[in-house]
């Protein structure tokens, strides 16, 4: 299936709604939890040396780049290694508050950022590194119908399939998000983004 091929569930006025929805989520959102980033910031600054925030370089929408904003739960040395599939758990996050960060996903919070500037969604597929992106089309040349959409902070495949640290699960992961695709609305949205915040509340892994 080529970019040509595909078909996407969302028309041009549930998209527009859907870009007005995640700026106004994400300003509100930045609002309300900046005392939550707040406290977050001055934890990682009183246990760790180094900057409070990770940068990274992902492709987006059209296979633009952006850079990625995060909380930083591993060590710069940890980051230096080069690239890996996921950070391996508790094996890279050395302390509590950093397996609590990652355990209930604070660290995504500055990519509220990113949606705010337009690099990212809500929901859409999780934005990947050109590494991995290179290794994936090697496998399956469907993953350019992900540069159709914007990536996003959560989607059904991150729900269901968890962090990627194979590449059987990066191929698994995208075919869920072929099939958000062809079958995303704002209800689907709606129902993505209230399962993503009961599982950050509860603190169920994926």
């Amino acid at each position: 299936m080529t970019q040509q091929q595909a078909t996407d569930g969302m028309g041009k006025m549930e998209l527009g709604i859907k870009r007005t929805a995640d700026i106004l989520f994400a300003m509100v959102g930045m609002v309300v939890l900046s005392p939550v980033m707040l406290a977050v910031a001055m934890s990682i600054r009183l246990q760790q040396n180094g900057p409070i925030f990770f940068r990274q370089v992902r492709i987006g929408k059209g296979g633009k780049p952006f850079v990625i904003f995060k909380f930083r739960t591993l060590s710069s040395e940890a980051e230096n290694e080069g690239p890996q599939l996921i950070a391996q758990g508790d094996e890279l996050t050395s302390t509590r508050l950093e397996r609590f960060l990652r355990g209930h996903h604070l660290d995504e919070l500055p990519q509220l950022w990113n949606v705010l500037r337009g690099d990212m969604s809500l929901v859409g597929p999780r934005p990947e590194r050109k590494y991995y992106i290179d290794k994936i089309m090697k496998q399956d040349a469907r993953y350019s119908l992900i540069y159709l959409m914007q990536p996003g902070l959560t989607s059904e495949a991150t729900l269901y399939n968890g962090y990627t640290d194979t590449m059987e699960k990066m191929l698994r992961r995208l075919d869920m998000d072929i099939s958000y695709l062809e079958h995303r609305s704002l209800w689907l949205d709606t129902k993505i983004i209230i399962k993503t915040a009961l599982s950050i509340v509860t603190g169920r892994k994926f």
